[in-house]
């Protein structure tokens, strides 16, 4: 007859128990940041199998297959940093949950890259370098491999720092390195340079002056009115108005193209029709979500938060239509000078691309798009819906007077830019009113060191951000040329 368990026994199996429950945790404790590489993985090896089968059997298939890996890595990257613009301000201001924005971005993203990314793109990155200074496709290739490589690497590089770059700008830098180091300087188209460099600084002065103007709207006619939500049931209405007919302008320029072309003029008198019936809609229900609603601030923030929403899912629509082109341009330029031989500005884009530049958004925002989000909703200043609400429409209107100018901007860079115009424009209204309190003895004086501790807009974020604008373009270029020398003396 077995030996009954003793106490001691127990106590021997209790403590085995906790050992292996430990291992367990630590190996779970591990494990658990290699689950989102280990997935993008997975994704990248089946563009892979995807552009085997697609293209298998064709002549270069194996150059293809390896520029798809590449074109996916650098969807997923896009994914990672870009979307945290348009779903940061939101989910900084508790508009929405961490998990609603990754939702929110990610059908709408692929929706804006399937259904409105164009089928034709300037896979030459807006003409930085001229195709006829390279005389052999084969350099071609090599030359747009480098610049698909290079700028993915530096979108990586700058997500791991945490700092929002502009992925336009890195594809940009990209060809231009490639192009050097493949045909000379003469080759790089230097008066689109030129204005891609001064879109650095146009683009963000440009998002933050107009999202602290509307803020200064918001305060001075909403806020600080005694009846703040007869206030808001007056213009609330025309802000959502303002803001449906900017997307609806931006999205008739970037969306349509398929079916018709559609000239600026065009662009904004479908604007101007779509703003004037969402006021005419917006007007009774926000008259009816008001009912009932306190006389005070935190009433002004609920009114704030659908229309938010709203425009973060539209952002997020137009950022895929527009920049998927970064993902898979240079990827569609293989693909072409592959298939054809020869290579043009402008080709026409499979769709099997365009699906791994639309997936791969989605999974680089769903894997590794919270920190960035986390970064730009609220580690550069403090959000609510209304300051959100003014980035969100910042960056719409930005990107129209922009079109309309024929300025190439960055999405990141007007975005990112709202948001520090908020925080700017904040802590200069609240100085202002620290005097004036001051002046009338209404409060106590501070120290300088006191003053510097309550900055609204913190400024290790604004230098590391900035530096990483700078150094985009030259950095991504320098890359480019590195690799593109490497792969020409491997392949040569």
């Amino acid at each position: 007859m077995a030996d009954k368990p003793t106490d001691k026994n127990w106590k021997t199996l209790d403590k085995d128990l906790g050992r292996i429950s430990q291992f367990e945790n630590a190996a779970s404790y591990v494990s658990r940041p290699m689950v989102a590489p280990g997935i993008a993985l997975i994704f990248i090896v089946l563009a892979g199998l995807a552009a085997g089968i697609f293209f298998g059997g064709a002549s270069g298939s194996a150059i293809v297959v390896v520029a798809a890996i590449f074109g996916a890595y650098m969807a997923i990257n896009i994914g990672a940093n870009d979307v945290a613009n348009n779903m940061g301000p939101a989910v900084g201001a508790n508009a929405l949950t961490m998990g609603g924005a990754i939702l929110i971005a990610a059908i709408f993203e692929s929706a804006g890259a399937l259904l409105a990314g164009g089928d034709v793109v300037s896979t030459i990155s807006k003409g930085i370098i001229d195709p006829a200074g390279i005389a052999d496709s084969g350099i071609f290739i090599w030359a747009m491999m480098a610049a698909l490589v290079s700028s993915a690497l530096w979108v990586n590089l700058a997500t791991w720092v945490g700092a929002p770059v502009s992925t336009t700008h890195s594809v940009v830098g990209g060809v231009m390195g490639a192009g050097i180091a493949a045909a000379g300087m003469a080759a790089v188209n230097w008066p689109t340079m030129g204005k891609i460099a001064a879109s650095w600084v146009i683009s963000p002065v440009l998002g933050g002056v107009i999202a602290a103007m509307f803020l200064a709207f918001i305060k001075a006619r909403i806020v600080y009115q005694e009846d703040k939500l007869a206030a808001a049931r007056r213009w609330v209405p025309l802000l959502i108005a303002i803001m449906a007919a900017a997307f609806a302008a931006y999205l008739s320029l970037k969306g349509l193209k398929k079916i018709i072309k559609i000239d600026i003029t065009t662009a904004l008198l479908i604007g101007v029709a779509v703003g004037a019936a969402s006021y005419f809609i917006s007007k009774p229900l926000i008259a009816k979500q008001s009912e009932g609603l306190e006389n005070r601030n935190k009433s002004l923030k609920v009114l704030f938060s659908m229309p938010l929403v709203f425009s973060a899912a539209m952002l997020s629509f137009a950022h895929g239509a527009n920049d998927v082109a970064n993902a898979v341009g240079p990827l569609a330029a293989i693909v072409h000078a592959t298939e054809f031989g020869d290579f043009a500005a402008k080709v026409a884009i499979p769709s099997w691309v365009m699906v791994i530049g639309a997936f791969g958004i989605s999974f680089g925002l769903f894997l590794f798009g919270p920190k960035l989000i986390r970064m730009v909703g609220s580690q550069i200043t403090k959000l609510n819906p209304m300051r959100a609400y003014c980035v969100a429409l910042s960056a719409a209107i930005t990107v129209i007077v922009a079109s309309w100018l024929g300025l190439p901007v960055s999405s990141t860079h007007i975005a990112v830019g709202g948001v520090f115009g908020v925080g700017f424009y904040r802590e200069w209204h609240t100085e202002r009113r620290r005097r004036q309190n001051l002046a009338t003895k209404a409060i106590k004086p501070v120290t300088a060191e006191e003053r510097r501790r309550r900055k609204l807009v913190r400024r290790s974020h604004f230098m590391t951000i900035v530096a990483a604008w700078v150094i985009t373009v030259p950095a991504a270029a320098a890359m480019s040329a590195v690799i593109f020398t490497l792969l020409h003396a491997v392949a040569g």
